[in-house]
């Protein structure tokens, strides 16, 4: 027996045995953590909890889970006044509930899925899962019906014979991964529809990401191709620490953002959950978006879907951490950061991953396993675009991929302003099986792109002491082809109708034709001729429709069907071999 103090729904850890005016008397289980249970009472010092169940879908939560809409309607004010107490999910709406095939006495584990739910457009398939850190021997389960969050749709038997009540949602400490079978390594790239990450710099489902850079450089654009466009099923937007001003506007923009299915407009936040925690919130509730953000990601992870967090970002996570570290009194390290900042990142960071679910086959009905994976793409904000900041290298030191944007190449209007000189990508290894079974050049083509951007960094300093009429045939080749892979490969235009996303096949046929050019060039530059030579300035000219038709690549409708691009490309690729054979 514990006396608990009656406080807000969120915080269930036991199930109500008396209650006398303010405090109640439970029967607590051996782990408080992460129950369904009766009434709203909670143990003194009990960890922060998020609700997990249907509802989490296009709500918006602040950085403790106060659902922000709805309090918005009840206190008329657009602030969060004092004492409002609202459960994070609603406890008043139905849902369809549709029982897995369990029967009395089955054997069930932390993971199990009891059921599902229809959601919404995107989310047709809501599991139901048993919690973590509940197994037994399965005592009911309810039949097929409408039932609210608070409805008993189960019960399980423990070991010890305790009757645990089960319900469509769960809670869960936000500070503790939830757990399961194994980590998978990572297969599948992570598409994001901008031709500079799905090509140069690729990710992975369950990989990590940071995007550093200065205001104004396009993170929160990158944001939305992610939302928007990418092969994840569902993504949670974290605006931590953020300006009103700039999580106003994603709020803004984020539902209007719309997705194609079966043919009808569906907005994406059908498949998104935003998480706002503004920069004038508690510092306290700021520290703690960040893992009610990742552990709502984990939640639907064990259903088995590939999600994307966005932290957004994790430059003002740290500044909570200093601002609560120097209010301890703890040791400084590095520019008022805690000693332990590394440590606490690398700990963020290592929740994600491709992993094999709990809950075993047994409800699967191919018989497989349930395999989920959360990819976090963690935006970064040093000061005055510094780099060198103790955020900025600490992150750099965990993260597998990064994608430095430039202030310079910003005020240029080069968007997306990935700097290809400074950014990088640990993953090419881990694609390459899956880039030679869908497309064996894809890698090979990176490389030589890589290669002839690296070769104009070096080219223009010369070109910038002695001039371009000094370098040979090849090096002006390489200065030309470079400048088409700047201007018409790299840069997109996220507001036009043919660049506002690009589709793998036309991104790997963007690649090809330039490779193929490029290479056919050089090798007639190298072949022994009589005179007068060739020169790169003939093949340009003989060949300027073909050249024409590498800067406009780009403009193909990226909503063709796939054979229809293949198609549209492979012309222009016959046109080049056939021009190279009649010179």
């Amino acid at each position: 027996m514990y006396e608990l103090v009656k406080v807000g729904q969120h915080q269930l850890v036991g199930e109500v045995i008396k209650l006398v005016g303010d405090t109640a008397s439970i029967q607590v289980y051996e782990d408080t953590s992460g129950l369904t249970v009766g009434d709203p009472v909670v143990r003194t010092g009990a960890p922060l909890q998020v609700e997990l169940g249907p509802g989490i879908m296009g709500s918006i939560f602040d950085g403790i889970q106060r659902p922000l809409t709805v309090i918005a309607e009840e206190s008329k004010s657009v602030f969060i006044p004092r004492g409002i107490n609202i459960p994070s999910l609603d406890h008043k709406k139905k849902w369809s509930f549709v029982p897995a095939p369990l029967k009395p006495g089955d054997i069930i584990t932390g993971g199990t899925i009891l059921g599902s739910v229809y959601e919404n457009a995107l989310v047709r398939d809501h599991r139901i899962l048993v919690p973590p850190n509940v197994s037994g021997e399965l005592k009911s389960l309810v039949g097929p019906g409408e039932y609210t969050l608070e409805d008993v749709i189960g019960v399980c038997v423990d070991a010890k014979g305790r009757e645990v009540p089960l319900r469509m949602s769960h809670y869960w400490p936000v500070r503790r991964p939830r757990p399961c079978i194994e980590k998978l390594p990572a297969q599948t790239p992570l598409l994001t529809g901008q031709r500079v990450l799905d090509s140069l710099f690729p990710a992975v489902l369950g990989g990590t990401c940071a995007i550093p850079g200065a205001f104004g450089c396009g993170k929160t654009c990158i944001s939305q191709a992610l939302s928007k466009h990418s092969n994840t099923d569902c993504v949670i937007y974290i605006g931590c620490g953020e300006r009103g001003n700039e999580m106003a506007e994603v709020l803004q923009e984020f539902p209007e953002l719309y997705t194609e299915v079966d043919g009808e407009r569906v907005s994406i936040m059908n498949r998104t959950c935003l998480v706002a925690n503004t920069s004038n919130m508690p510092v306290a509730a700021r520290e703690a978006s960040i893992y009610t953000g990742i552990t709502l990601a984990e939640y639907f992870r064990d259903q088995g879907m590939n999600v994307a967090m966005m932290a957004d970002s994790t430059s003002r996570w740290a500044e909570a951490l200093r601002e609560i570290s120097g209010r301890l009194g703890e040791m400084p390290g590095d520019a008022g950061y805690p000693a332990y900042l590394g440590a606490l990142l690398a700990r963020f960071y290592a929740r994600a991953g491709r992993v094999r679910c709990l809950g075993g086959a047994k409800e699967m009905e191919d018989g497989s396993d349930r395999e989920g994976s959360v990819t976090i793409v963690g935006a970064v904000s040093p000061p005055g675009g510094d780099f060198s900041d103790p955020v900025t290298t600490s992150t750099l030191n965990i993260v597998q991929v990064f994608w430095g944007l430039d202030k310079k190449l910003a005020q240029k209007k080069h968007f997306p302003s990935v700097n290809w000189n400074i950014s990088f990508s640990k993953y090419e290894r881990d694609l390459k099986v899956y880039y030679q079974h869908e497309n064996p050049d894809f890698i090979a083509n990176i490389q030589q792109f890589n290669y002839l951007l690296a070769q104009e960094k070096s080219l223009q300093e010369i070109v910038q002491l002695v001039g371009k009429d000094s370098l040979s045939e090849e090096q002006k080749l390489q200065l030309d082809v470079a400048k088409i892979i700047r201007e018409d490969f790299l840069q997109q235009n996220a507001f036009s109708k043919y660049d506002y996303t690009c589709p793998l096949v036309k991104t790997s046929w963007m690649l090809k034709n330039v490779v193929a050019f490029y290479s056919l060039a050089a090798h007639a530059l190298k072949k022994d001729q009589p005179e007068p030579r060739l020169t790169w300035d003939r093949i340009r000219k003989k060949l300027r429709p073909q050249f024409i038709g590498l800067t406009e690549m780009k403009f193909k409708d990226p909503a063709l069907p796939p054979s229809a691009l293949e198609a549209e490309y492979k012309m222009l690729y016959d046109s080049i071999v056939a021009g190279f054979k009649d010179l």
